[in-house]
């Protein structure tokens, strides 16, 4: 324990103080990030690889996006069960040889699973998956009576 001089206003004598820092504490607890902890507990530190989506609805569709780099077709499975659409697949990682050595390892890889709860009124038989240069692109079509409609607007003046 190193002990460290502090002033007092009893004739500038001097004490240690004790192991316990405040502030020190206080900068410890800031810079805590529990996730860190937990990340020792996964058995590949990219092992979980969630692609990004974006979910857009048009006149006449319910449009999906999502990042899937170096997903193949064949490792892709979507269903669609009610209102709920399921995008599941799996991105494998490259093969590691005991020679190499890596500087930096940010890709993830495994497999995932996203969910989406889709409104009443979705067509399953206007389902279309199209998948280029890594975006899966799904239109989930509506159907005829859950389009919206424009209603124009009468009025109801009287001409005198």
């Amino acid at each position: 324990m190193s002990t460290i001089t502090v002033r007092k206003e009893n004739g500038n004598k001097s004490a240690p103080l004790s192991a316990w820092e405040p502030f020190r504490a206080m900068r410890d607890l800031m810079n805590w990030d529990p996730f860190r902890e937990m990340s020792a507990l996964a058995s590949h530190p990219a092992a979980a690889f969630v692609p990004s989506v974006e979910i857009k609805e048009t006149k006449d569709a319910y449009v999906f996006r999502a990042d899937v780099p170096g997903v193949k077709e064949s490792d892709l499975d979507i269903t669609l069960t009610g209102n709920r659409l399921t995008i599941a697949g799996k991105r494998e990682g490259e093969k590691q040889e005991q020679t190499d050595t890596f500087y930096a390892y940010e890709c993830s890889y495994g497999e995932f699973t996203r969910s989406f709860t889709l409104p009443d009124g979705v067509d399953p038989n206007a389902v279309h998956a199209d998948l280029k240069e890594g975006i899966l692109t799904l239109s989930v079509g509506k159907l005829p009576q859950a389009q919206a409609k424009k209603i124009a607007v009468q009025s109801s003046a009287k001409k005198s």
